[in-house]
């Protein structure tokens, strides 16, 4: 038996006794299930869908060294998946080292065997290790593998990785090959974690982009589905990447129309690399790594390879330009704001873990480097009106990314520091020195400020009064967002940065109120806030550090009895209700200046009588493009894109609403 069969643990340290007899030998598949986490990092659902990603990846593997076309990815009722690919199929044939045992069956119940440690069967290929089948077959309640191979199907079933009966032959399998993998996680590893059908759409889906000659065929039972993901789908992208890359840009306008993608074959090695790369105007971007076909979420060489390419190529055509600040550019400047995708095919690639969430291969770097650099340096040069288009962003970038530099961090200002703290002379901040249980208010001009301040609790509740409609990020340049005068108070006020530079720990405040004026204006206002909260610091409001206050827009008097409400939907609701058949004085708010600072407090500060909407960020913020795509094209420059979501979503509109 050799060391990988083996597991040794030692007896417990509360024992007295520790001889030979408290060394414990696990075999086969069993390390696998006694610690999960090593070989999948961990059993929740991430770890049950890094099972999915294996089984594809196998079959990816197949498809890349051309000798699959087709894969099919299947879930079924009770958290079966199974993936098929027309492929070579798993070796049927008695294994050299196991005569008694099919290969098959060595790589479905044996670590540390397939076909991948040498170039004879592959030439590049995500599995590596060999650990990836076995652990999901060790990990499975019931695991059945059909092979089509040499014109006969050949079955075996396993189950917890122990094999359930020998391999059979089926029958004749004349038109079909490849191999099928059906599986079941075990619910005693994984609990209550399922499949989710919107998250393997997803996946088959970008396999797709990643090898432009394959065809993924998706099918899910439509009872699983909860979403708006198809219950069939079949994909298949030619421009691979760039045919990708498009469809996440959608109508956003960019530093330059084309996009900057391209693949090339590494010089003087096996693999090659291929890029898709965009810069939307008003975007924080997102970045897309891949290895082998395999996910890096955390980048690695391939990305560090990327980097020198662009910021080298980039300033290499400023001083072509005699743009002297080029000089200066880093490749933060060039990939802020970016949609980025790099898929890379190289021999043996080195991953920091099993889970291969980052690329380690040293050479990676200097062979994606030069790959891209050439093609980057035409991109530039062959369009100067482009390239200089995408310079100027690029410079703007550097310039945002210098001045944040230039500005100190701002702390809090406390009663007893003795420091001078350069701080909005329009802030009348809080007195306490913990931001524990503080908040700031924006509140919309002068008059509505005053009355703030008088309303407010002085230890813990802030006041900043901003003039009129704010400036609409999602629609100015960076230079003209740093210029603008109430945007810089703002920024200066709650103390965190903005952006990359944004860290939630430096927040000033626990809480970000805003609050304006229950009409049409007031919404108004409130709506460019949040827009630059969520494009400025998103990271605020995925912690729940925004809200929105609920000052009412009328005050209903019946005899002694005052009675707020909201809008005249709720004003509606009380007549009808609390203070139905009594005579009611009904007077209307014009903003929060015409409330006094007794009903200020009452209605929309003081904790125990107020009501707060805390502003969140949908789930598919974490796949980004979606919901900035939505934020670009209701808050954009372009009008268009607004009359045309008006007119897509008028039908849904409820007639109660519009009478409202």
């Amino acid at each position: 038996m050799s060391d990988e069969d083996l597991f040794a643990s030692s007896a417990s340290a509360t024992s007295g006794n520790y001889d030979a007899s408290s060394i414990e030998v696990l075999e086969g598949l069993e390390p696998v299930r006694r610690r999960p986490g090593m070989y999948i990092g961990g059993t929740d659902e991430r770890a049950l869908h890094h099972l999915a990603s294996e089984v594809l990846d196998n079959a990816m593997d197949e498809a890349v060294a051309g000798h699959a076309n087709r894969i099919e990815v299947l879930l079924e009722p009770g958290n079966r998946l199974t993936i098929t690919d027309n492929g070579r199929g798993i070796p049927v044939d008695p294994h050299p080292k196991f005569p008694d045992k099919s290969a098959l069956e060595v790589i479905l119940t044996t670590l540390h065997s397939g076909g991948k440690f040498s170039d004879k069967a592959y030439a590049t290929s995500g599995g590596l290790h060999g650990v990836g089948v076995s652990v999901v077959n060790a990990l499975s309640v019931d695991t059945t593998v059909e092979v089509a191979r040499n014109r006969e199907l050949f079955r075996q079933s396993f189950s917890k990785g122990l094999v359930q009966g020998p391999l059979e032959k089926v029958g004749a399998a004349p038109n079909r090959r490849g191999t099928s993998v059906s599986f079941i996680p075990d619910s005693e590893i994984f609990g209550t974690h399922q499949f989710k059908p919107a998250r393997l759409y997803k996946l088959a889906r970008s396999k797709a982009y990643l090898f432009a000659g394959v065809e993924i065929r998706w099918k899910c039972a439509p009872e699983l589905i909860s979403d708006d993901t198809p219950a069939e789908a079949v994909f298949q992208f030619p421009g691979g990447l760039a045919d990708h890359l498009a469809e996440q840009i959608g109508e956003r306008q960019c530093a330059t129309k084309e996009f900057f993608s391209g693949t090339q074959d590494f010089a003087g090695a096996v693999g090659r690399a291929e890029w898709a790369i965009a810069w939307p105007l008003w975007s924080d971007g997102s970045y897309s790594w891949y290895a082998n076909t395999i996910p890096t979420p955390d980048g690695g060489t391939h990305e560090a390879g990327l980097r020198g390419a662009l910021v080298k190529g980039i300033r290499a055509f400023g001083e072509l330009t005699g743009m002297k600040k080029a000089k200066d550019i880093s490749a933060e400047d060039v990939m802020t704001g970016c949609e980025l995708m790099l898929s890379v095919f190289i021999r043996d690639p080195q991953f920091q873990s099993q889970t291969k969430d980052r690329l380690t291969s040293p050479e990676a770097a200097k062979l994606v480097e030069t790959a891209v650099r050439d093609h980057f340096d035409h991109f530039l040069t062959d369009n100067m009106d482009r390239g200089k288009a995408l310079l100027s962003y690029v410079i703007d970038r550097m310039d945002e990314r210098l001045a944040r530099r230039a500005e100190k961090e701002v702390k809090r200002k406390t009663a007893t520091s003795g420091r001078k703290l350069r701080l909005p002379g329009k802030l009348t901040d809080c007195s306490a020195d913990d931001p524990a249980g503080t908040e700031i208010f924006i509140v919309e001009g002068d008059s509505a400020g005053g009355s703030a301040k008088q309303a407010r609790d002085r230890k813990t509740q802030a006041i900043l009064p901003i003039r009129g409609k704010i400036l609409n990020v999602a629609s100015a340049t960076s230079a003209k967002i740093l210029a603008n005068t109430e945007i810089a108070d703002l920024i200066q006020a709650i103390g965190c940065g903005t952006r990359k530079d944004c860290n939630p720990d430096n927040l000033r405040y626990e809480r970000i109120v805003i609050m304006t004026d229950a009409d049409v204006d007031g919404a108004h206002i409130a709506t460019l806030l949040m827009t630059f909260f969520f494009q400025e610091m998103p990271e605020l409001v995925k912690r729940g550090h925004l809200y929105l206050a609920q000052p009412p827009l009328y005050r209903l008097t019946a005899g002694g009895k005052s009675v707020y409400a909201r809008d005249d939907a709720h004003k509606d609701e009380i007549l009808a209700g609390e203070l139905r058949n009594k005579k009611v004085d009904v007077s209307r708010f014009k903003g929060l200046g015409e409330m006094n600072p007794g009903q200020l407090r009452e209605t929309t500060m003081d904790p125990k009588t107020r009501g707060l909407i805390r502003i969140t960020l949908p789930q598919e913020y974490e796949e980004v493009a979606g919901v900035k795509d939505l934020v670009d094209r209701l808050m954009g420059n372009n009008p268009a894109h607004r009359f045309a979501f008006i007119q897509d979503n008028a039908a849904e509109i409820d007639e109660d609403m519009i009478d409202a």
